[in-house]
């Protein structure tokens, strides 16, 4: 599924105007990021939530020379789906 088509469903849905659900959509998404990139972590209960993981530098391998090479640390964003979601999945 894309944002388009998910812009798509939800105006469908909610008898609104694509237009005003592809910006409601874009708050969203801009508010998880920008949620994320503080550091803080977001649940949504029943869906799971996101987190930012530390990952530290390590060494790694140039597949294509076998060479190493260094890998910086790094933030990475993480989802863990929620006990509703691994259930609807799983069923």
């Amino acid at each position: 599924m894309t944002k388009a088509d998910l812009v798509e469903i939800v105006a469908a849905e909610a008898d609104m105007t694509k237009k005003d659900v592809e910006q409601l959509v874009e708050i969203i998404f801009d508010s998880i990021v920008g949620t994320l990139n503080k550091g803080e972590k977001i649940e949504l209960r029943g869906f799971g939530s996101f987190r930012v993981r530390e990952r530290n530098a390590r060494k790694g391998r140039n597949p294509k020379t076998g060479e190493p090479v260094h890998i910086p640390a790094k933030r990475v964003a993480y989802f863990k789906p929620g006990k509703d979601l691994k259930d609807i999945i799983n069923n």
